[in-house]
């Protein structure tokens, strides 16, 4: 009796730090549309990779969320990790020599891509907490709580408004390399 109230609260906080999680990717796709909606800095192609890469994250929590817990789940978030990870290590590196001012502006004295960067680490170790809470896979139907629903319904509306921006943004081509205006509304 005492192990299953511990695998039961094991995996009601594994829920909750799985909701955490995709309120708190939420949270940086609005910063990043505050940015580009509110101060007019669109993003550039490799800014637009890491956010479907922390998109590629979120989508491992709310499946996590939506259908229960489930290691493949967490793999879908740590290869998001790995893709936003590589994507603005490169904007990095882009960007590393003496006197370049980067792209855009910085949030508490670092770029966003910097940022995309320490974010994909700390997600990596925050799955790697999560993950022993709800071990193995669990093929039982699960009932999100409501909290979790509001974070799936912010999040869906989010990527639909990122594809959207990115369609307006770059039409049907390439993307500028350093974006000014959106393509589809200049015509």
């Amino acid at each position: 009796m005492n192990n299953t109230m511990s695998a039961s609260r094991n995996i009601n906080l594994a829920m909750a730090l799985n909701i955490l999680g995709l309120f708190g990717i939420s949270v940086i796709l609005i910063v990043a549309f505050y940015y580009q909606l509110a101060r007019f800095e669109l993003p550039c192609p490799l800014c637009l990779l890491q956010r479907a890469g922390i998109i590629m994250i979120g989508l491992g929590f709310l499946f996590n969320i939506y259908f229960g817990i489930k290691n493949g789940h967490y793999s879908l978030s740590i290869l998001g990790c790995i893709v936003t990870g590589f994507v603005s290590m490169r904007q990095v590196s882009l960007h590393i020599l003496p006197g370049d001012t980067g792209y855009g502006s910085t949030f508490f004295g670092l770029h966003f891509y910097t940022w995309a960067a320490i974010l994909s680490i700390l997600t990596i170790i925050a799955i790697a907490v999560i993950m022993p809470l709800k071990a193995g896979n669990t093929d039982s139907r699960y009932t999100p709580p409501t909290l979790g629903k509001v974070a799936m319904g912010l999040f869906a509306f989010l990527i639909a408004a990122n594809l959207v921006s990115t369609l307006l943004e770059c039409g049907s081509g390439q993307c500028d390399d350093n974006p000014t205006f959106y393509q589809l509304l200049q015509k």
